[in-house]
């Protein structure tokens, strides 16, 4: 067995982990840390996690008995902690923003923040791109929300020089905002809506432009819309081809792309992702695979913002960096309806 701590737990991503690990066949939560709730039962913060022993402990990051920590805190407090944990020897998965960057002065225009830690870079955790990077890793980014379904979505057209602008609109639940409310997600706010956010300046449009070589290669733009559901993020990606293909070469390029990967599920012909199929799962659905008379291609992925968006996708990096299967615990499907 392998132990596991979670550094900033009180949170929906701290709840995920939690749920998911407690039924991971291979490990044992060693610590839950959160300064708030220091000697709390979990179960006064994560309602749905009873009778599992656990309970918020306060400890200093480099106190923590761990093979794995997954740092679950906020941009900018990842890097002041990371280095003394990667010093003990523990592998690291952060889940903030800190460490996606490989230009930490594209971190610092986006995030509005010195970038402080200059020593560690981490490998970024999208196993379906960067597998063999994360196997040899002491520390992990986790990817945002919102660029997992959409790099997923379009790398490959991208990786076979296909396209040369992408649009991507995203719709997003409300769980993405995190457990603190506020007006913009106050129930009168968001219900019966559709609110566009940030619609040309979403700090996450530059972790999608530098995974699909945006800086340089292809243009792309990203536009985020908070709808009215608690979990998982549609996306759709508009792509504008170099040079005509039909649909069926389209698709002829995701398949070899995906064929091996486990989490990526490619939908038949007509049929669309829907959110409610990968809900608690850590499954990617993509589809669409239609070109317009202009030359647009139209694909589409949905996710769980909670699962393959933030803790299910960090609980995959754990199973890389261990050597272990990386759906081990992860092989449950989405909860429909």
């Amino acid at each position: 067995m392998y132990n596991v701590a979670i550094i900033g737990a009180s949170g929906y991503t701290g709840g995920e982990l939690l749920r998911m690990l407690l039924n991971h066949p291979e490990v044992e939560i060693t610590d839950v840390t959160s300064r708030q709730y220091d000697g709390t039962p979990v179960h006064k913060v994560h309602p749905h996690i009873r009778d599992s022993g656990l309970e918020f402990v306060s400890k200093e990051p480099d106190e923590l008995d761990a093979d794995v920590v997954f740092t679950a805190t906020p941009h900018g407090a990842s890097m002041k902690i990371v280095p003394s944990i990667l010093e003990t020897g523990t592998k690291v998965v952060d889940l903030s923003g800190d460490y996606r960057y490989r230009d930490t002065e594209v971190y610092e225009k986006w995030y509005g923040m010195e970038h402080t830690d200059n020593e560690n870079k981490g490998a970024f955790g999208l196993p379906e791109l960067y597998r063999d990077e994360i196997k040899k890793a002491n520390l992990v980014a986790n990817p945002g929300c919102f660029p997992t379904g959409a790099i997923l979505s379009s790398y490959p057209l991208v990786k076979n020089n296909l396209v040369d602008r992408i649009v991507i609109d995203s719709k997003t639940g409300v769980s993405g905002a995190g457990a603190n409310a506020s007006s913009t997600t106050h129930y009168p706010n968001i219900a019966d809506n559709i609110n566009p956010y940030k619609i040309s300046s979403h700090r996450h449009m530059s972790e999608i432009q530098q995974e699909l070589h945006g800086f340089e290669d292809v243009k792309v733009s990203f536009t985020p819309h908070l709808v009215p559901v608690i979990r998982g993020i549609q996306t759709t990606s508009h792509s504008f081809l170099i040079e005509d293909i039909t649909t069926d070469e389209l698709r002829k390029y995701y398949e070899k792309e995906y064929k091996n990967e486990y989490f990526i599920k490619l939908m038949d012909e007509g049929e669309i992702p829907h959110l409610s199929s990968v809900r608690g799962s850590n499954f990617v659905h993509i589809g669409g695979f239609e070109i317009d008379e202009t030359g647009r291609v139209i694909m589409l992925s949905a996710i769980d913002n909670l699962v393959k968006g933030a803790s299910g996708q960090a609980i995959q990096n754990m199973n890389i960096l261990l050597g272990l299967d990386e759906s081990t615990g992860l092989k449950h499907f989405g909860l429909h309806p």
